[in-house]
C-alpha cells in the first residue's frame, strides 16, 4: 500500500482492504471478556451498524458524537459512520455538563451516541438533564429547544432508556437498506471529506472543533504503523482512550491500514494491560508516560510476562530517560517509539523510528513522517531560524486539518497562507532534522497528556460570584508535568477557602482541569505594557506549594 493509494482511498475502502487481504486475522479483542472479531465478522458488523444508521435517516455530512469509554462497539461507529460519509465527533469521557452543553451547541451536532456513565458522571442523566424533550418525545422525531440541531440520541449498548436508541434496535434495521443504496452512499464520498471532529483546546481560546479527512487520519495512521514496522502479524495493546488521537488514530488506523490486531481496553488499569500482553501476546503496547510508570511500579509487575513485546508509542507529555531505560529492558519494547503532534495535525508531525538509539529517543520527538514538511520560526517575524536555534513548530503537508468547525478567524490564525500549521509549541531542529520540544509559545498546561487551555477555566471561575479576577497557569507536577494551579483576587469583602473553588468546578468541569492548587492573591506579576506575566505566576507557586508531588 503506497502513499499515493492511501489519499485516494476512504477510511472504509482502508477496512475494506485490510478484510480482503486478511479476512481470518483477529481485528478486534477485549481479553477481560469474551469479544473476538475477525477482519471479516468485524466488517460485517460495521455494514450492519452502517446500514442502520442509514435507517434512521443518518445522512451524509452528519455530525455522529460519541461519548463512551473504549466499549466494543466504539470502533464499529468510527467505521460505519466513516462508510455512510458521517462525521464522528468524539467526546472528551471526562466531560461534564457545561462541557457537553458547549459541544453540542457549537459543533451543532445531529446525534450522539453515549453510555450510561464514568466514574461519578451519569451520562444518561446529563442527556435527560439538557434535553428533557427525550422523555416525552417520540424517537426520530426529537425537537429540543436548546438544541435544534439535534435529532437522535442512541446507547452504544444493548440496554434500553426513553428516547433513546439500543445497538441491537439500530443493527438490526439494516434490513431497510439495500446493497445498491448502501454502495451507492460510498461511491459519492471522497477521500478530502471531512470524517472525524476532535474538539481541543488549540493554542487559543475556547474548544474548538478540529475537522479532519479520510486523508489526514488514514494516511497519518498507515505512516505511524510504519514507522513501528506493523504487519498483519502485530497485535497492538490499546488502553488509551479512543476519543482521543492517540486511541483513534496511532491505535485504530496504524492498526487497521496494516491489518494488525486491536487488543482493546475499556479504560486504563495497569493490571489488565499486563494480563491483556501477556494473554494475546501483544507485541506493541501504546500509553502516556504515567500509564507506563504505572506498570512498571505496580507490585503484581513482576509476575506477567513481556517477551512478546517489541514496539508501540509512548506519547502525549516527555518521556523521563529513566522511564525509557525501564521499558526497553524490562518490558522488551527494544523498538518502541516517541510521537508529537496536535490534533489539528490529524495528529502525528515528527515520529523516531524504531533503531533510532535511545538517546534520541528520550532527548528528541524523531523527526518529520513522510509526506510532511517541518519547519522552525522565529515567533514574531515567521522567518525560518537554522538548525539548532529555538522557535516555533510549523507543519505543511497531508497532515493539516481542514479547520476549526464555524470558526474561519481561528482557522486563518492557526493555519497561514501558504499552508504552514503554525503549532504554538517552542522547538529546536538538529541538522538531522530531530526536533526536541522545549516549551510552549502559549499558554498551555499539558498534565498527563492531557491539553488544558487556562482561559477556559478562567472564564468558567468568573461565575462564581465574589471572583474580581483569576488568572490559571501550570504547576510544575512530577508525577504529571504540570497541574492546574488558580491564582485569584476577590471583590472585597469576599472570602472564600480553596476547596470552596474546588467545590464550584465538581460535577461542572472535567476532574483533571480542576485546580489542584488555589491561592488567593492581591495582584500579578505585570509587564510594562500591562501583561500578566504567567511564567512568573508558575514561579510563584513552585515557592507557595513546596510539598506538591
Amino acid at each position: 500500500m503506497t502513499q499515493h493509494d492511501l489519499k485516494q482511498a476512504t477510511l472504509g475502502q482502508l477496512l475494506d482492504q485490510a478484510i480482503a487481504a486478511h479476512p481470518d486475522n483477529d481485528a478486534v479483542v477485549y481479553a477481560d471478556r469474551d469479544f473476538r472479531l475477525t477482519y471479516r465478522e468485524f466488517g460485517d458488523v460495521v455494514d450492519r451498524l452502517a446500514k442502520g444508521l442509514m435507517a434512521l435517516g443518518v445522512e451524509k455530512n452528519e455530525k455522529v458524537a460519541v461519548w463512551a469509554t473504549n466499549v466494543p462497539y466504539w470502533v464499529a461507529l468510527q467505521f460505519a459512520t466513516a462508510k455512510i460519509g458521517a462525521i464522528l465527533l468524539t467526546v472528551n469521557t471526562n466531560y461534564k455538563t457545561a462541557e457537553l452543553d458547549y459541544l453540542l451547541r457549537q459543533s451543532e451536532t445531529e446525534n450522539i451516541f453515549i453510555i450510561d456513565g464514568l466514574r461519578d458522571t451519569d451520562y444518561v442523566q446529563t442527556l435527560y438533564e439538557l434535553v428533557p424533550e427525550l422523555k416525552t418525545q417520540e424517537r426520530g422525531f426529537l425537537k429540543s429547544k436548546a438544541f435544534p440541531h439535534l435529532k437522535r440520541v442512541a446507547f452504544l449498548g444493548p440496554e434500553k432508556h426513553r428516547g433513546m436508541y439500543a445497538i441491537p434496535e439500530i443493527m438490526a434495521l439494516h434490513v431497510m437498506i439495500d446493497d445498491e443504496a448502501y454502495q451507492a452512499r460510498q461511491e459519492s464520498l471522497d477521500p478530502h471529506d471531512v470524517v472525524n471532529m476532535q474538539y481541543t483546546s488549540g493554542t487559543t481560546g475556547f474548544p474548538k472543533g478540529v475537522m479532519l479527512t479520510h486523508a489526514n487520519i488514514g494516511t497519518n495512521g498507515y505512516w505511524i504503523g510504519e514507522n513501528q514496522n506493523f504487519t498483519h502479524e502485530d497485535r497492538v495493546c490499546i488502553p488509551v482512550p479512543l476519543f482521543h488521537c492517540f486511541g483513534c488514530v496511532l491505535g485504530v488506523l496504524a492498526a487497521v491500514t496494516h491489518a494488525a490486531t486491536m487488543v482493546l481496553l475499556e479504560t486504563f488499569d495497569p493490571v489488565e494491560v499486563m494480563a491483556s500482553v501477556e494473554e494475546e501476546r501483544c507485541t506493541a503496547l501504546y500509553g502516556v508516560p504515567t500509564m507506563f510508570i504505572a506498570v512498571l511500579q505496580h507490585k503484581l509487575f513482576k509476575k506477567f510476562d513481556f517477551d512478546t513485546l517489541r514496539t508501540g508509542i509512548m506519547a502525549g507529555s516527555p518521556c523521563p530517560i529513566e522511564v525509557m531505560r525501564q521499558v526497553i529492558d524490562q518490558m522488551n519494547m527494544s523498538e518502541i517509539t516517541i510521537c508529537y503532534g496536535l490534533t489539528e495535525a490529524s495528529p502525528v508531525i515528527t515520529q523516531t523510528r524504531a533503531d533510532d538509539d535511545i538517546r534520541l529517543r528520550v532527548e528528541s520527538v524523531g523527526r518529520a513522517m513522510p509526506g510532511i514538511e517541518v519547519k522552525i520560526v522565529d515567533p514574531e517575524t515567521r522567518e525560518v531560524l537554522p538548525p539548532r536555534q529555538q522557535g516555533e513548530v510549523c507543519c505543511r503537508g497531508y497532515n493539516v486539518m481542514k479547520g476549526y468547525y464555524n470558526m474561519p478567524e481561528a482557522t486563518a490564525q492557526a493555519i497561514d497562507a501558504d499552508g504552514w500549521l503554525h503549532s504554538g509549541d517552542l522547538g529546536v531542529m538538529d541538522e538531522d532534522g530531530y526536533l526536541a520540544i522545549t516549551g510552549r509559545h502559549k499558554d498551555m498546561i499539558i498534565r498527563g497528556g492531557e491539553n488544558i487551555y487556562p482561559r477556559e477555566i478562567e472564564e468558567f471561575l468568573y461565575r462564581l460570584d465574589g471572583i474580581a479576577d483569576v488568572q490559571v497557569a501550570g504547576v510544575p507536577s512530577e508525577k504529571y508535568g504540570e497541574e492546574v494551579g488558580a491564582f485569584i483576587v476577590l471583590k472585597a469583602g469576599q472570602t472564600y477557602q480553596p476547596e470552596d473553588i474546588r467545590d464550584f468546578c465538581r460535577g461542572q468541569i472535567s476532574h483533571y482541569k480542576i485546580p489542584k492548587y488555589v491561592t488567593f492573591v492581591e495582584d500579578y506579576p505585570m509587564t510594562a505594557s500591562g501583561k500578566i506575566q504567567k511564567y512568573k505566576l508558575r514561579e510563584m507557586a513552585e515557592e507557595l506549594f513546596p510539598d506538591r508531588i
